[in-house]
């Protein structure tokens, strides 16, 4: 079965899509039907299906987000223990399991099954850039 690695380099918290390496992957197995597993390979990112038509929605995302789960030297947040990495360390923890680090989208006609206006997105729960590894495999 068909399996790839792909690696996303974020400039800072954020949505940064990656439909088009997914979509090519899928193309180049020539699978008429199946199912694509997307994984990414870290504790403090996710993964998303969202709107990928009006960038409003990824900024509000981010927003949302960010006022459910301030950093760690917020008032809000005393009660964290984990602040190894910085005030952006445990919020992105708990960011990463409020999401999904694993989703899966049924392929048909050997393309993905993506509504009009879906992507497919790492959600960077950092504050640093990170190069995060996404793992695609194909089954069928």
């Amino acid at each position: 079965m068909p399996q790839t690695m792909l690696s996303v380099s974020t400039q800072g918290q954020g949505l940064y899509e990656f439909t088009d390496q997914a979509d090519a992957f899928v193309r180049n197995h020539h699978v008429g039907q199946g199912l694509l597993t997307v994984f990414v390979r870290h504790t403090s990112c996710s993964l998303l299906i969202q709107e990928n038509a009006d960038p409003d929605v990824q900024r509000d995302l981010k927003t949302f987000f960010g006022r459910l789960v301030p950093p760690s030297i917020h008032p809000d947040m005393s009660w964290v223990v984990h602040t190894t990495e910085g005030p952006d360390d445990m919020p992105a923890h708990i960011k990463a399991a409020l999401t999904a680090v694993s989703i899966g989208i049924p392929v048909n006609g050997g393309r993905l099954m993506l509504g009009t206006w879906q992507g497919i997105y790492l959600f960077e729960h950092r504050d640093q850039p990170h190069r995060r590894e996404i793992v695609l495999h194909l089954s069928t």
